[in-house]
Formats: structure tokens, C-alpha cells, sequence
């Protein structure tokens, strides 16, 4: 309904927020942001994260602190409510399965990227069946070359155990969310699609590994302290 008036999306994108902070809320997890800093460098910017749980977009939501348009797979935008919002607040459809679509999509997204709006990709394209950091499809690293912005990694953690697939209800703990320094394409061209791609990869591997480290030493403290 907001989109009946609100053509700059603000509204809905406020609304999509107070959803997503209200889901994290609910599910019980406590939420540690690091690396926020890295979220307020450049005004525009390809943001790029681990896809393990429904529960990644509340948390992205929740956590981005400016508008952004997402990147999803098409499938989604033929589903009640949820595609029709994904729709009106001009969020892009990918389709997978038709190679000259995708790049009409990725097309998309690189003219909301040079109209100065940020994006957030999934580069899995999935969730992870298992926990694990399934391969990266290039689109993120595309769209950064393409229109010469900076690519952010973004690690998250714990939030596959907060609601792993195949699961409906929810095993509350400590989730994270870790920003990484933006990665620079200035310069950058197409042939090195794959190489932005596989740093993209590193990185969040890398800050997924510290964070792991990190809640695991919390909870051998705990448990020596108790």
C-alpha cells in the first residue's frame, strides 16, 4: 500500500526494517554487529554475504543502516505478499535459468548502481544445505567491475543454527554479523570477474573462521567459569 505513494521506496524499505528487526526480536538470538564501520565508507557499494538460513535477510535488513535494492531469484516475485512487495519497492529478479536474462538482470542492477543506489547479493544463490560456504556464482563481483563500486564482504554466523533448513521453529543463540574492509575495483575490468570472485569468497570465509574461533573460546570461558 505504501507503494501507491511513496515512489522512493524510503517508506517500504522502513517498513521492510521494522519487520526484520521485529524477526530477529522474536527468534531470540542476540545480534553482534562488527565491522560496522565498514558499512558507512562509500555511498554506494555491491554488499556480498554467506547465505545459510531465511533468517540472513531479517538480519540484513535489520543491520544495513541506508535504502539498498536486493538481488533474489526470480521464483520469488510469483509468491503472495512477498513478491508483491519485492516489486514494488523495486527489488531485481535474477532468472538462473535463462543465461540471457540473467545478464538482462544483472543490467538492471548495474543502472540502479550508477543511479547511486547501493545493492546486496547472495552470491551462493542459495542457502547452504549444511552450514558450509557453498560456491560463489560471479554476479556480485560482476556488478562491482561493471560499475567501478567497491565490493563488501559480509560474514554471517551462527544464523544457519538459529533455523536451519528444513526446520520451522528456532534454536536461539548468539548470531553474527561481521563487515569486512571494502574490496576496490577501481581500474578493475571484466577478465578479472573471477579473480574479484574468488577474494569476495576469501574474505568471508576468513572472517566466518575468526568469528567461529571467537564464539567458541566465549563458551569454553563459560563453561570454566560456571
Amino acid at each position: 500500500m505504501a507503494s501507491l505513494w511513496d515512489k522512493s521506496g524510503r517508506i517500504q524499505h522502513r517498513l521492510a526494517r521494522i519487520w526484520a528487526s521485529g524477526g530477529v526480536k522474536i527468534s531470540g538470538a542476540r545480534l553482534v554487529v562488527r565491522g560496522a564501520e565498514n558499512l558507512r565508507k562509500h555511498p554506494v557499494a555491491v554488499y556480498a554475504s554467506n547465505h545459510t538460513s531465511y533468517m540472513d535477510t531479517p538480519v540484513i535488513f535489520s543491520t544495513l543502516p541506508f535504502q539498498f535494492r536486493i538481488l533474489a531469484k526470480k521464483e520469488l516475485w510469483t509468491m503472495p505478499f512477498i513478491g508483491w512487495h519485492l516489486n514494488r519497492s523495486g527489488q531485481i529478479p535474477v532468472d538462473t535459468v535463462s543465461p540471457n536474462s540473467t545478464v538482462s538482470s544483472l543490467g538492471a542492477a548495474v543502472r540502479a548502481l550508477r543511479a547511486g543506489m547501493p545493492l546486496f547479493v547472495f552470491p551462493e544463490g542459495a542457502r547452504t544445505p549444511d552450514g558450509t560456504t557453498q560456491p560463489f556464482l560471479a554476479g556480485a563481483a560482476f556488478l562491482a567491475i561493471r560499475a567501478q563500486v567497491p565490493l563488501v564482504p559480509i560474514a554471517l554466523t551462527g544464523v544457519y543454527d538459529l533455523l536451519p533448513m528444513h526446520t520451522r521453529h528456532f534454536y536461539p543463540g548468539e548470531i553474527t554479523m561481521t563487515v569486512g574492509e571494502p574490496i576496490s575495483t577501481t581500474g578493475m575490468n571484466l577478465r578479472q570477474v573471477e579473480e574479484l570472485n574468488t577474494r569476495l569468497r576469501a574474505a568471508i570465509e576468513k572472517m566466518r573462521a575468526a568469528s567461529s574461533a571467537g564464539r567458541s573460546l566465549e563458551v569454553e570461558k563459560e563453561g570454566l567459569a560456571s
